[in-house]
């Protein structure tokens, strides 16, 4: 059964890598992997976040920090570790079919992508911030759309399977999930509805 997926994996990733690969997205793969490139929207989130929430911005802001903190330490530094998947811009077996001109390969180990972890963390959770009845399609949307972009771009660029972005996406929506029910938790607690 293992090997049957992973065959499904690599060849999933290999049709990502080569059959999806044009002009165009060598150029945008790159910019929506690279963590410098989200930075305005980061200050817009943050800014929105303020001045929807005033003082409790705090609690939201400190929400979405532990929900990136957990999801990065849990991707990074306990599954990765533990699964020890080589990528595949790094396995002997594959490497000389891989496309991974675009971006350097790196010494970590695949599974499970860090980045599709705390990207979809961060996109549940904001969701959960900024999903009203008027704009929920729009906000759900939007968030995923960026995160599954980013995790994408990991397959995209040769630094990781797919199933790696998958379970990473998961991952990161479980953890997302839980810090927004954190953060509603605590503002109802302080805002006195709860008993």
């Amino acid at each position: 059964m293992l090997d049957w997926i992973q065959h499904i994996d690599t060849q999933l990733f290999f049709h990502i890598n080569h059959c999806v690969k044009n002009d165009f997205f060598d150029v945008i793969m790159p910019l929506a992997r690279d963590k410098y490139t989200w930075i305005p929207l980061y200050a817009l989130i943050a800014f929105l976040i303020i001045r929807k929430y005033k003082m409790q911005s705090v609690y939201v802001l400190g929400y979405a920090l532990l929900a990136l903190v957990v999801a990065d330490q849990l991707s990074a530094s306990v599954i990765k570790p533990l699964v020890q998947r080589l990528r595949p811009c790094n396995d002997p077996s594959i490497i000389q079919y891989v496309h991974n001109e675009l971006v350097d390969c790196g010494s970590g180990f695949s599974f499970v992508s860090s980045h599709a972890t705390n990207h979809f963390a961060l996109a549940i959770y904001f969701i959960m911030v900024f999903a009203k009845p008027s704009n929920r399609f729009y906000v759900v949307l939007g968030f995923v759309l960026w995160a599954g972009l980013i995790s994408f771009a990991q397959v995209y660029v040769g630094v990781h399977y797919p199933f790696d972005v998958l379970v990473g996406a998961l991952l990161g929506m479980l953890i997302g999930y839980g810090a927004g029910w954190a953060e509603r938790y605590t503002l109802c607690y302080r805002a006195g509805k709860l008993l």
